[in-house]
């Protein structure tokens, strides 16, 4: 097996970013890398696992301080992925349609990016789930500490959804243009009235695809040019903090945007209309400093440091609560090393560089080792494009089931194992092969 080191992978990205066409919009690379960056430091940073008594505690920072909730809206950058996420889409989309490519041709080059990285992540931890039964681990700390890691994939198991809707959606914003949006925010309003003003709870689920749908209509708005890059765009930031901070502070909505353990209401599951706003909000500063940003990653270093990440970007969102939980774990069984410091507590507080620095010293070895399996192609023609929408749905019912409760269970060997073949089954009817190598570079 050849050996990777960091030193290469910074080499083979510097030759990739060489090779950059001066079309691309380098800003979207850098918001999407950036996004899941902060992504993975706020949940580190929100981990607050204290052991009193030998008991281990699985807390957030969320509990112990109220001002990690206000910290939150900076945070909770995922609106800004399903942004970037639409300009990209848009863009890939368009190129497929004018290159003549089919919609099963250009639907599996991105389920073999989406999919494909989270197969080895399933794989490994029904291992660690079997091995935890048979040496005797409590199956709640294996469920709990499956759960914990495979919080990531609820994202992925949404994003997918909306990847395989994106004829529909792009056609939708061609015919209608902003109006696409603006139904899908109203959508939006009108769900989050009913599961408070009627109480309608179960209805709360649809936001799930009625938000994020709408801001990846605003991905092709911007991909069009319908956005304005600059000091204008700081309009859509006003209007949404306004309307944000009227919902937090004279509404049913809470101060969070994530969710805080054992609050009744969260706004992010399922998502509630202060996650569309802090879209707005994210997405207006974005453009805001749209064109110093672009002239910025016209250099080498900062504009290879993004390749660099993009390159591998399921790999280290998919895997970094899994690094974390097992150097928790490790420290644990080292007699809590680290862990009897107060969550909130000054003490906390200066340690938590040195976990960051150990909790991305792990991460960095996964996404070295499993990194490889992000450029995973069908290594063959693309599976026809009906068994790629079933296979999608298998994998985002299975994704959504195991970002809820984790793979831990009462069956064979102490796993859930309908949980864990589900995704597999659908990958595997799509087509998804994460050890083939890709023979074309998407968008």
């Amino acid at each position: 097996m050849r050996t990777l080191n960091v030193p290469s992978v910074w080499t083979r990205a510097a030759g990739v970013a060489a090779r950059t066409p001066a079309s691309r919009n380098r800003y979207v690379d850098f918001l999407r890398a950036l996004s899941i960056l902060v992504v993975i430091t706020g949940h580190w940073l929100a981990a607050a696992p204290y052991v009193v008594d030998g008991q281990l505690t699985l807390g957030s920072m969320l509990e112990y301080q109220w001002w990690p909730q206000l910290l939150s809206w900076g945070v909770q950058v995922m609106p800004v992925f399903f942004f970037v996420g639409g300009y990209s889409n848009g863009v890939s989309w368009k190129a497929a349609t004018r290159d003549g490519r089919s919609y099963a041709e250009w639907l599996n080059g991105r389920l073999q990016r989406l999919a494909g990285p989270v197969l080895p992540l399933l794989v490994a931890w029904a291992l660690l789930g079997i091995v935890g039964y048979l040496i005797g681990v409590r199956p709640e700390m294996v469920k709990v500490g499956s759960q914990l890691s495979m919080i990531p994939i609820w994202f992925l198991a949404v994003y997918v959804g909306v990847v395989v809707m994106v004829p529909l959606t792009y056609a939708a914003w061609q015919r209608f243009g902003m109006v696409s949006f603006w139904v899908l925010a109203a959508a939006a309003a009108v769900d989050d009235l009913l599961f408070f003003a009627a109480d309608f709870r179960i209805v709360g689920w649809f936001n799930y695809g009625f938000i994020w749908l709408a801001v990846h209509q605003l991905g092709y708005a911007w991909r069009d040019g319908k956005l304005r890059s600059g000091s204008k765009s700081l309009r859509w930031t006003a209007a949404g903090l306004a309307i944000l901070i009227a919902l937090v502070a004279l509404g049913p909505h809470p101060l969070s945007m994530v969710s805080v353990p054992g609050e009744e209401v969260s706004n992010s599951l399922p998502p509630k209309l202060p996650m569309l706003l802090l879209g707005m909000i994210q997405i207006g500063l974005a453009l805001t400093f749209e064109a110093p940003a672009r002239r910025w990653l016209e250099r080498p270093r900062p504009w290879t440091a993004t390749v660099l990440v993009n390159g591998m970007i399921m790999t280290i969102f998919l895997w970094h609560l899994t690094a974390s939980t097992l150097i928790i774990g490790l420290a644990l069984q080292l007699g809590g090393a680290g862990l009897t410091l107060e969550p909130g507590s000054g003490a906390w507080w200066a340690a938590r560089p040195l976990w960051l620095s150990v909790y991305l010293a792990a991460l960095i070895a996964f996404a070295l080792v499993f990194g490889r399996f992000e450029r995973g192609g069908a290594g063959g023609p693309p599976a026809a494009a009906w068994r790629q929408i079933v296979g999608a749905v298998l994998v985002c019912g299975g994704l959504a089931f195991l970002a809820l409760d984790g793979i831990g269970g009462a069956g064979w060997l102490g796993l859930r194992w309908w949980v864990v073949l589900l995704p597999l089954a659908g990958a595997a009817l799509a087509g998804v092969n994460p050890l083939a190598r890709a023979k074309t570079k998407d968008t």
